[in-house]
């Protein structure tokens, strides 16, 4: 599978202007990202908080002096490789160069839209669940969905933050100095700034990122193990690191990122698509007074996608907060406000705009794409790498970012299954722009929106106005594409800015200052 960024390399590898990037995919329009000098080098961050305890027994040997006959030797080796790249080595010394964290998000994104993918019925009239044991087989594991693309995103986040504090924790206790500063002749492709290089940050991305990715799409472990090798070498061939810095930062991103894994499998996630449940939830709503419940609008009708996923593990705060920000029921079927919304989408059924017809596609984050918690990943990366920021403090921006989008996906799912209210489809209005197979109140979008635009005002605040634009036209998207009511997109959007307020929180509190 091929990065969507390509790279072709024009001139040299010098990042001293003297490249041209091109990219190959002509419908992506922004920017290709080049490595740069961080605008902070945050020496303090191995003091921040993490998400989870650090393993124990992390700990990294004293590096070898820069002084002794081995790492003299190591020089000379780095020296043989980083002297004459090959064209394929410079293009991936360039691409790796925008950032660990950077690139193994795009990775992550673009393995998602390549997964989202719901599966057909077969010849029986039944919609096969994908097999993990057998990822490969048809229908291929996962169903990359919203919920699981956020919860696959928060856990890689996760592992590449609490990874890289642990780094930064023995860089500043060994400063090791880059090879390029204790020998000038070595030839050094990318930026060098005064950040020590053992271990090495890239290294520790590359395992925690693969570790991750392996578990959460099996169908690509050689695909992704290809990724992580061609990271490390490339570290190698732009004359950065060493050996001994990348064998370093492997061990480490390694070992946290199994500790990510082992909260994964204990969160919940396997019992998400339990459809015996359904009934009691049914039987439930039906109690609390709703009177048109949701119904699959397919043929053959499709169960309801992982309609216990509310409750899996959330990040930043407990359930019974999940609890008190469940927003109220929606306007029911027959009264006077459900009526005004249900006229709004006919109108828009028959004269829908140019405009509304734009926002509705390009927020429809449907099957193919990395859905909603990507595209707000996407924007999160861009803003981090346009403000230069740190690996580390790349990978913390990434988390908050993402556990947020997981827990507005947790909640989001409650409450759908809570009140399991019906969609404008059941009520003869046609969409143009899918038809999920869960019910409507609260838009997915919306939360998710809501959440990361919260976490990303307060990261960036001179942005903040730019981001609830966004959060506000990806959740009138839903109402634009026909596909929920007013009230589904409005008391989503205000959920999610809630949820989105204790990822603020724990970032305020968490020794980065921000």
């Amino acid at each position: 599978m091929k990065s969507i960024h390509k790279i072709r390399l024009i001139t040299s590898l010098t990042i001293a202007a003297s490249v041209v990037l091109v990219g190959c995919d002509k419908t992506i329009d922004e920017a290709q990202r080049v490595a740069y000098v961080p605008a902070s080098l945050d020496d303090k961050a191995g003091t921040w908080k993490t998400y989870l305890a650090t393993p124990t027994g992390v700990t990294l040997a004293a590096p070898l002096s820069t002084t002794s006959a081995e790492y003299a030797a190591e020089l000379a080796n780095l020296k043989s490789v980083s002297t004459s790249p090959s064209r394929e080595q410079q293009e991936a010394v360039v691409y790796w160069g925008a950032g660990a964290a950077y690139r193994w998000n795009e990775i992550a994104r673009e393995l998602a839209a390549r997964y989202n993918l719901a599966p057909a019925a077969n010849a029986a009239g039944v919609y096969p669940v994908p097999n993990a044991a057998d990822p490969t087989a048809d229908p291929k594991f996962p169903f990359a969905n919203p919920p699981y693309t956020a919860r696959m995103l928060a856990h890689l986040s996760v592992a590449q933050y609490d990874a890289l504090v642990a780094a930064w924790t023995f860089k500043y206790t060994y400063k090791r100095t880059a090879p390029s500063k204790v020998d000038a002749t070595v030839r050094a492709a990318l930026p060098v700034s005064a950040l020590p290089t053992y271990p090495s940050e890239d290294a520790v991305v590359a395992a925690a990122s693969a570790v991750v990715l392996k578990a959460m799409f099996p169908g690509e472990v050689a695909f992704i193990d290809s990724k992580a090798a061609e990271h490390r070498a490339s570290r190698l061939w732009a004359g950065m690191n060493v050996e001994s810095d990348i064998l370093a930062g492997t061990y480490l991103g390694n070992l946290v990122a199994a500790n990510v894994m082992a909260r994964a499998r204990a969160d919940g996630m396997g019992a998400a698509n339990n459809q015996t449940l359904t009934a009691g939830m049914i039987t439930a709503a039906k109690e609390r007074g709703q009177t048109d419940v949701w119904i699959s609008q397919e043929s053959p009708a499709r169960p309801p996608m992982l309609p216990n996923y509310g409750a899996v593990q959330l990040w930043n705060f407990d359930r019974a907060t999940l609890v008190k920000l469940r927003p109220g029921a929606a306007p029911l079927p027959g009264s006077d406000q459900f009526k005004k919304e249900l006229a709004e989408l006919q109108d828009i059924n028959k004269n829908q705009t140019r405009e509304q017809a734009r926002i509705a596609s390009y927020w429809a984050d449907g099957a193919g794409s990395y859905t909603p918690p990507g595209h707000w990943n996407r924007t999160a990366a861009n803003a981090a790498h346009e403000a230069k920021y740190s690996e580390v403090r790349m990978a913390r921006m990434f988390a908050l970012v993402a556990t947020t989008l997981e827990d507005a996906g947790v909640c989001c799912w409650e409450t759908k299954f809570y009140y399991y209210t019906p969609r404008p489809q059941q009520f003869g209005v046609k969409t143009s722009v899918g038809l999920p197979n869960f019910p409507g109140y609260t838009s997915g979008h919306s939360t998710f929106s809501g959440a990361a635009a919260a976490v990303l005002s307060s990261i960036f605040p001179e942005r903040a106005d730019e981001f609830n634009a966004l959060a506000k036209e990806a959740s009138e998207s839903r109402v634009y594409g026909m596909i929920h009511f007013r009230s589904d997109c409005e008391s989503g959007l205000v959920c999610g800015k809630n949820i989105g307020s204790y990822a603020v929180a724990r970032g305020k509190a968490d020794g980065s200052g921000l």
